[in-house]
């Protein structure tokens, strides 16, 4: 994977590091590089981050500690190419991320991809918390309807237990906040997805006894 990079592992991925952690244009984090004695165009360090993010979000999910079986669900609008896109959540109960989708339109069938990654990667919740929408609640009964479950997952329509997605949305918006809006759909979603990767290790979902989240995040791109 890093074979044929003219930078070492550790240059590259403290440079993917520092866009997908902090609020940094490609521009600052060339800056940094620079005080750091590495001269590397910002264009190269976004080549990178597009490339190493769906890696490392692979990785999370195999090492990722096991969420709790009640979900809370709600989606949120990111712009790209100067149109509104739907990035769907989930956080258990206690705030931790049980997945993410950033899809093109905001519907059932999207909901329903949503719900079909989030259990696929963590296993079928025992109630989903959604807000009032009726895409989200018939895409739940459609999953219930297509896996013949002997338990149906249970849908709960509370808003103030929503308070705690919600929350978390701003969290991660905020890392891009630096940033114009996305050009294209694809660079959105591995940029996001390294984001999102980063929010998970901060709250110690990842099983590592590493003793800081840079070590954390190079461990998952290994």
């Amino acid at each position: 994977m890093f074979k044929h990079h003219r930078y070492p592992r550790f240059v590259i991925l403290q440079a993917v590091y520092f866009k997908l952690r902090f609020t940094l244009s490609y521009r600052d984090v060339e800056e940094l590089m620079q005080i750091r004695g590495v001269s590397v165009d910002h264009s190269t360090i976004q080549r990178w981050v597009f490339k190493f993010s769906p890696m490392v979000e692979a990785n999370m999910n195999r090492r990722k500690h096991k969420v709790s079986s009640s979900w809370r669900m709600d989606e949120t609008y990111i712009k790209v190419g100067g149109k509104d896109r739907y990035l769907y959540r989930a956080v258990d109960k206690y705030g931790n991320t049980v997945d993410f989708l950033l899809t093109k339109r905001r519907m059932k069938g999207s909901a329903q991809k949503f719900f079909n990654k989030a259990i696929g990667n963590n296993g079928k919740p025992r109630v989903i918390n959604i807000d009032k929408s009726g895409s989200n609640y018939t895409a739940i009964k459609t999953v219930n309807r297509n896996s013949f479950w002997k338990q149906n997952i249970k849908v709960r329509q509370c808003k103030y237990l929503n308070n705690i997605v919600e929350q978390d949305h701003r969290n991660i918006k905020r890392r891009i906040a630096i940033d114009t809006g996305f050009k294209e759909f694809e660079s959105a979603q591995r940029t996001l997805s390294g984001i999102e990767v980063i929010s998970i290790i901060r709250k110690n979902q990842i099983a590592d006894s590493r003793s800081s989240h840079f070590k954390t995040f190079l461990s998952l791109a290994a």
